[in-house]
């Protein structure tokens, strides 16, 4: 059964945030397939925040970061641990945050209209399952508040991903 997200766009952002992990605790869930919700859960990134032009999952096949679930425009298909934002999140286990992709040494160009970044990484069972990736058409789109939240929104993907 598909339920509706709403945001208050209007709220400062650490409150659009609360509310959003509120209503994604009850959208996600355990028992649905996990890439039900990892798609469901870029859908609700992308409709929530306007700042927002690209989300998406890259998943770890073990060697290499590759395209899952996404709203925006078409991306790479692969992307080499260590290599661009993605693949040094997924190398280093941490979140970074680029103010602008300009001028991130080896930042990957899969959209020209995308000016910053954000990567959390995705760890199941102590390893890496993926990596979750947010784009923005404007700089220093994303701060400690986006991090604090997206962290605990992938602490909670993390704890229910049914794979």
């Amino acid at each position: 059964m598909a339920k509706n997200i709403f945001i208050d766009k209007y709220l400062p952002l650490d409150k659009q945030y609360t509310k959003l992990v509120e209503q994604l605790k009850s959208l996600l869930d355990k028992s649905d397939n996990w890439l039900s919700n990892l798609s469901n859960l870029t859908a609700v990134l992308k409709q929530t925040f306007d700042k927002i032009n690209w989300a998406g999952i890259y998943l770890f096949d073990g060697k290499k970061l590759y395209l899952g679930p996404f709203q925006g425009k078409p991306a790479c298909n692969t992307i080499e641990i260590g290599k661009g934002v993605c693949g040094m999140s997924a190398q280093k286990g941490e979140t970074i945050i680029v103010p602008d992709v300009n001028k991130f040494q080896g930042h990957i160009f899969c959209d020209a209209d995308s000016k910053s970044e954000i990567v959390i990484p995705i760890i199941k069972d102590s390893s890496l399952f993926g990596v979750l990736d947010i784009d923005s058409s404007y700089y220093n789109s994303f701060n400690e508040i986006d991090k604090k939240y997206l962290e605990e929104v992938v602490e909670y993907l993390e704890q229910i991903l049914n794979i």
